[in-house]
């Protein structure tokens, strides 16, 4: 078999339609915004930007129309040295988001259409089989049928890539995903839904890790904001902090920054400490930016802001 490099992500593509206000309007109620943006979003394809300008050899594995959302895409793909392993549906219309910014806090809540994206397949998965099991490290996560991502996650447990699932959103999955997780990257919210009890503290986080583990992962990174990482497994447990170069103004694709540097450390053969705090800069450089894929740092400001806080 052929040296393993690189990573294969799975996951969907999205326009992200992000407009910046004071608050949510109410039902039959429009109000005045401060801001609007267009750009390529969802969580895979920002994860696959993220690793790309974090040095990363990455492929995407999509669905996407035939449509001026779906060239965006590969346009993006192209600047951020990520190969597009995407088929291009001409009867679908790429996925679109829309993404409400508060204008003060940065905080967001985004509505997702997955469009081509929603249709991939445990077929789909199949016919890149080639991809998944030629990395080193395989991401997926729920935007599109948990079908196809339990369906990429075994193909690549049994090439024995090194697995990170990001249950995200907090979609319904299958159990067989705990057990097929080397890493299980929930934030608090998401982590929460699956617990049933809130994780707002440190010994929330590893009581929310031993339960992780219970299941099957081998590890649990749980993401808590502009408190960093809470790394649980059977050799660890610590919280890793934020790292940051200057205050977030939109917080939209945190987490994206975060898996896509993370997985990018992990394929270079980074620690998994080393590996977390790696990803912690991704993010952290990424939320002093509006937007999602356009935020994502490169190589250079990573290792810049790594050098200032070590």
């Amino acid at each position: 078999m052929a040296e393993q490099k690189g990573i294969a992500i799975l996951g969907i593509y999205v326009a992200d339609t992000a407009y910046l206000a004071g608050r949510m309007p109410k039902i039959g109620e429009t109000i005045q915004g401060s801001g609007f943006s267009l750009g390529p979003g969802g969580k895979g394809s920002n994860q696959a930007v993220a690793a790309g300008r974090a040095g990363a050899e990455v492929s995407f594995i999509s669905k996407i129309g035939d449509d001026p959302f779906g060239k965006m895409a590969l346009e993006i793909y192209e600047d951020a040295g990520v190969t597009p392993r995407v088929e291009v549906m001409p009867d679908m219309p790429s996925g679109a988001a829309f993404i409400f910014v508060n204008d003060t806090t940065g905080e967001n809540a985004i509505i997702v259409y997955a469009g081509a994206a929603g249709t991939i397949s445990e077929a789909d998965v199949e016919a890149q089989r080639d991809v998944i099991e030629g990395a080193r490290v395989f991401v997926t996560q729920l935007e599109q049928p948990p079908e196809a991502a339990l369906a990429a996650l075994r193909t690549a447990r049994a090439a024995g890539v090194t697995t990170v699932f990001n249950p995200a959103p907090a979609n319904s999955f299958d159990d067989a995903c705990y057990g097929l997780s080397d890493f299980f990257v929930p934030n608090e919210s998401e982590a929460a839904a699956i617990v049933g009890f809130d994780v707002v503290t440190e010994d929330d986080a590893k009581r929310a890790g031993e339960e992780f583990l219970r299941r099957g992962v081998k590890t649990a990174l749980i993401t808590l904001g502009d408190k960093g990482v809470y790394i649980h497994s059977a050799e660890i447990s610590k919280r890793i902090p934020a790292l940051s170069n200057a205050p977030a103004i939109d917080t939209a694709g945190a987490g994206d920054a975060f898996i896509g540097g993370f997985s990018t450390a992990l394929a270079e053969g980074q620690g998994i400490e080393d590996a977390v705090r790696f990803g912690c800069a991704t993010a952290g450089i990424a939320v002093t930016r509006r937007g999602t894929a356009p935020a994502m740092p490169t190589r250079a400001e990573i290792d810049t802001l790594l050098g200032a806080h070590a």
